[in-house]
C-alpha cells in the first residue's frame, strides 16, 4: 500500500514532450501511478498513440498537440486539462530540443538554430509554466518539475546552445521557486546524466555511443541509464513527500558526477 504522502491518485499532471523519447516513459509510468496525464507533444501522432495505449489499460489520458514556443498553444494545453479535469496538479516539463541536434563546434552552430534551441528548451518552459500557474494558484498547491542535465555539471562540449539552454533551466527553477514560494507550488529540478532513451540511441553514432559507454566506467553504477532510472525522482517531485523541497536540483546519473 502507497503511503499518502507518494500518492498520485487522481492528480493531474501534463508531461510536455510526453508521447515520444523519455518523456513516453513518464507519461505512462505516472499513468500507472494513478495520476491523470495530459501528453503535450508537437508529434501530435506520437502523443496520442501513448495516451490511447494507457486509456485502454483503463488509466486517464488525453493528448494535446503542442508546440511549446509558441504561448497559445501552452495556454491551449492548460484550456485542456482544465476542459476535461478541472484541475492541474503538477507539470513537467520534459519537451526540449536535443536529439535532432547535430554534434559539432560552438563555431559551426547557425544562428537561427541557436534561437530556436532557446525558443523550446528556454522559453518554451516559461511558457509551459505560465499556463499553469494560475489555475495552481487558485488550488492553493503545484508540482512544477523541470527536466535541465548533466551538462550543467560537465560542461559536456559540441552542443553549446543545448548544454547553455540546460544551465539556464536550473536558474529559472531557483528564481521561480522563489516567486511563487507563497502560493505552495514546489519548483524543482532533475538533471538526468546520458540516458538510453530509443530516440538518444536512434539519434547517436556509434562513435558517440561507444565513447558513452566508457564513460560508464566512471559511474558508481557502471551500466547505462535508462527511462525508468528517472522514474521514480519525477514521482517524487510531483507527490506531496517533496512538498517542503523547492528550487532544488536533483542530480540522476548513476553516480558519474556527485554534488
Amino acid at each position: 500500500m502507497t503511503h499518502d504522502l507518494f500518492d498520485l491518485s487522481d492528480q493531474v499532471v501534463i508531461v510536455t514532450g510526453g508521447g515520444t523519447g523519455i518523456g513516453e516513459t513518464y507519461s505512462e509510468e505516472i499513468a500507472k501511478a494513478g495520476a491523470k496525464v495530459v501528453i503535450a507533444d508537437i508529434a501530435a501522432d506520437a502523443g496520442e498513440k501513448v495516451a490511447a495505449r494507457i486509456r485502454a489499460a483503463n488509466r486517464a489520458a488525453i493528448a494535446v498537440p503542442t508546440d511549446i514556443s509558441d504561448p497559445e498553444q501552452t495556454q491551449r494545453m492548460a484550456d485542456a486539462a482544465l476542459a476535461e479535469w478541472g484541475r492541474i496538479d503538477g507539470l513537467v516539463n520534459n519537451a526540449s530540443l536535443m536529439s535532432t541536434l547535430e554534434r559539432k563546434s560552438w563555431m559551426d552552430i547557425d544562428i537561427d538554430e541557436w534561437d530556436r534551441v532557446m525558443a523550446v528548451n528556454l522559453k518554451g518552459m516559461f511558457l509551459c509554466c505560465r499556463a499553469v500557474y494560475p489555475q495552481m494558484k487558485t488550488q492553493g498547491r503545484g508540482r512544477i518539475v523541470n527536466i535541465s542535465s548533466t551538462r550543467f555539471f560537465l560542461g559536456t562540449p559540441n552542443r553549446l546552445h543545448y548544454s547553455t539552454s540546460k544551465a539556464g533551466v536550473i536558474g529559472f527553477t531557483r528564481s521561480l521557486a522563489r516567486e511563487i514560494g507563497d502560493d505552495n507550488i514546489t519548483v524543482n529540478a532533475i538533471t538526468p546524466g546520458f540516458t538510453e532513451s530509443p530516440t538518444q540511441m536512434a539519434t547517436s553514432t556509434p562513435e558517440y555511443l561507444a565513447q558513452a559507454k566508457e564513460r560508464y566506467k566512471g559511474r558508481a553504477f557502471k551500466r547505462g541509464q535508462t527511462p525508468m532510472d528517472l522514474v521514480g525522482t519525477v514521482m517524487f517531485l510531483l507527490s506531496d513527500a517533496s512538498g517542503f523541497m523547492t528550487g532544488q536540483t536533483l542530480n540522476v546519473d548513476g553516480g558519474e558526477s556527485m554534488h
